[in-house]
């Protein structure tokens, strides 16, 4: 069997996802190396999400592998996932808070249901890390419900960076919010990334998020990576589905299906 790269963090080779007749992906190739931020670029319904969920183990490819580590994690199971699964933290879309938990009990979630930890350690954590995302301690003591996008959208960083993880997914960070509170989520991705010390592999279709955060793009089109590189080249790609993503123009060989 062949090894995963030496110097990479997370390495997806030939991955194929079919949902029926539907091929989602189709031989995906895709290297994170350590300390990386790759934004994964793509219209919507084009795999982003899947790829993630097969990185995370929720969905199984029907080919290639997935290494994590140079350890191949295509079809652990049990007590080898769950500690595959501690490496990893999670920025959902549309945060995805508990509406019957505190603020602070969603942000020391894991630490109490996947790791065990006490609840009176795991409060004094999720409060440090609220405060690394700009919220105050009294936050912490609020529902979900009486936050406004983007402070839920701060909460479910601060969740995503409990347990110091060593690879951080971020699915669609800006989404749903205005341009200043984007930035504001942007720069904080950046520092708490930075702070502790991450692999950030993260899926978006916004482009001013994709070149703020990423070290590296890469375009997912039709179950492939059909263009990666670093974020500086993206402009000067010379492929014709990159530029016309990136510009936004409905000319261009990426055809929208339209129904009437």
């Amino acid at each position: 069997m062949a090894r995963a790269s030496s110097t990479a963090k997370v390495e997806l080779r030939g991955v194929k996802k079919r949902f029926g007749p539907k091929v989602v992906l189709d031989g995906l190739d895709l290297t994170i190396q350590h300390g990386q931020s790759l934004v994964v670029i793509g219209g919507s319904g084009t795999g982003k999400s899947v790829m993630i969920k097969c990185v995370l183990g929720i969905l199984r490819p029907e080919a290639g592998e997935i290494y994590v580590d140079g350890k191949d994690v295509t079809h652990l199971r049990g007590g080898s996932r769950e500690t595959i699964q501690k490496k990893f933290g999670m920025l959902f879309q549309g945060a995805a808070l508990f509406d019957s938990l505190y603020v602070w009990e969603n942000v020391a979630f894991g630490l109490i249901q996947g790791r065990g930890m006490q609840r009176r350690k795991a409060r004094d954590i999720a409060m440090e890390k609220l405060a690394k995302v700009g919220l105050s301690a009294e936050v912490g003591e609020l529902c979900p419900a009486e936050l406004s996008g983007g402070m839920q959208k701060r909460v479910g960083l601060a969740r995503a960076m409990a347990a110091d993880p060593e690879i951080i997914f971020f699915d669609e960070p800006t989404t749903g919010l205005d341009p200043i509170m984007a930035d504001v989520i942007n720069n904080l991705i950046i520092a708490t990334v930075k702070d502790v010390g991450a692999t950030t592999l993260s899926i978006t279709h916004d482009l001013v998020s994709a070149r703020k955060i990423a070290d590296r793009i890469a375009m997912l089109y039709n179950g492939k990576i059909i263009w990666q590189g670093p974020t500086a080249e993206i402009d000067r790609s010379g492929n014709p589905y990159v530029d016309q993503f990136i510009h936004g123009r409905e000319d261009g060989p990426i055809k929208m299906e339209v129904r009437g």
